[in-house]
C-alpha cells in the first residue's frame, strides 16, 4: 500500500463534498500537471490519501480518503464546458487521469501546514519543499505515521482508526 496526499481548495471540491458524494466516492478530477498526472497513475486500490485543504485562510490536512478505482482517463478534458478542458486530450488519445477516492475520514481539528513545518521528521515531506505546488504527491511509510501519531492526539482519533 502507498501513501498520499491530496490538494484541494474547499471552493472547488471539499471533504464535505466528498463525504456527501453516493457512498463518499468521486472521482478526483481536474488534474492538469504530468508530474501529478503520472503520481495519479501509480496508485493502487487501498491506497492512502490524506485529503489537504489548500488557497483558504488556514491551510492543512482535513481529513483521510481511500483509491476504489485506478486511473482512467479524465472526461472532464474532453468537454469544453469543463473548467479543466483540454483540447489536445481525446478519448481515443487521453492526456490527463483521474482516480476514484472514498471518504473515509473527516478530521474535528485541521493539521495545519504551519504546524507540519514545525515538526522535524517531516522536513523532508514534498508538500513542505519549497515552491511544491502539486496537487498529489506521495507521501512515505513514515511521514504517514508521523501525521497519524498527530491525528491521535486529536478528539477523532478513534473514527480516523476504525475507517483505517
Amino acid at each position: 500500500m502507498a501513501y498520499w496526499l491530496l490538494k484541494s481548495e474547499p471552493e472547488s471540491f471539499s471533504i464535505d463534498d466528498l463525504r456527501q458524494k453516493p457512498n463518499g466516492i468521486d472521482a478526483w478530477d481536474g488534474i492538469r500537471s504530468y508530474q501529478a498526472r503520472n503520481f495519479l497513475k501509480t496508485m493502487q486500490l487501498g491506497d492512502l490519501a490524506f485529503f489537504y485543504r489548500s488557497s483558504c485562510p488556514v491551510p492543512g490536512i482535513v481529513g483521510t480518503v481511500k483509491v476504489v478505482k485506478t486511473a482512467y482517463p479524465d472526461k472532464t478534458a474532453w468537454n469544453p464546458n469543463e473548467a479543466h478542458y483540454d483540447p489536445k486530450s481525446t478519448p481515443e488519445r487521453p492526456i490527463w487521469y483521474c482516480v476514484d477516492v472514498q471518504w473515509l475520514s473527516t478530521f474535528k481539528d485541521v493539521i495545519a501546514l504551519r504546524t507540519l513545518r514545525q515538526i522535524p521528521e517531516l522536513k523532508t515531506m514534498q508538500l513542505l519543499q519549497k515552491g511544491n505546488r502539486l496537487s498529489v504527491t506521495p507521501v512515505t511509510a513514515q511521514e504517514w505515521k508521523r501525521i497519524e501519531a498527530l491525528c491521535l492526539t486529536f478528539p477523532q482519533a478513534q473514527a480516523f482508526k476504525k475507517r483505517l
